[in-house]
């Protein structure tokens, strides 16, 4: 059963956008081969906030994707591609429908 999840908001540097979304849909294969993390979602919400949101069956899921090769990727671009340090709350899942 899912039960937790992340929820990571971005916000790109003025003319780092498009090379922001470029680094979030890159990571699609990587949150592939996640063997615990159940889902996952790259999203732009306007021109300069983008997100992150996935979901875990457990803590150890949860914290083996915070310590995975993605978080690393963004982490390892913050400073270039972000005007804040990325916003990530852990959340309890109350819901959900997964095919």
């Amino acid at each position: 059963m899912v039960t937790l999840g992340l929820l990571a908001t971005l916000h790109a540097r003025p003319g780092k956008e498009d090379e922001l979304a470029a680094l979030l849909s890159s990571a699609q294969p990587l949150a592939e081969g996640e063997q615990q993390t159940v889902t996952w979602f790259a999203f732009k919400v306007d021109e300069q906030t983008y997100g992150i949101f996935d979901a875990f069956a457990d803590d150890a899921g949860r914290q083996a994707h915070l310590d995975g090769q993605i978080a690393a990727a963004l982490m390892d671009k913050a400073d270039e591609l972000l005007s804040s340090p990325p916003d990530i709350k852990p959340v309890d899942l109350l819901g959900s429908k997964l095919p």
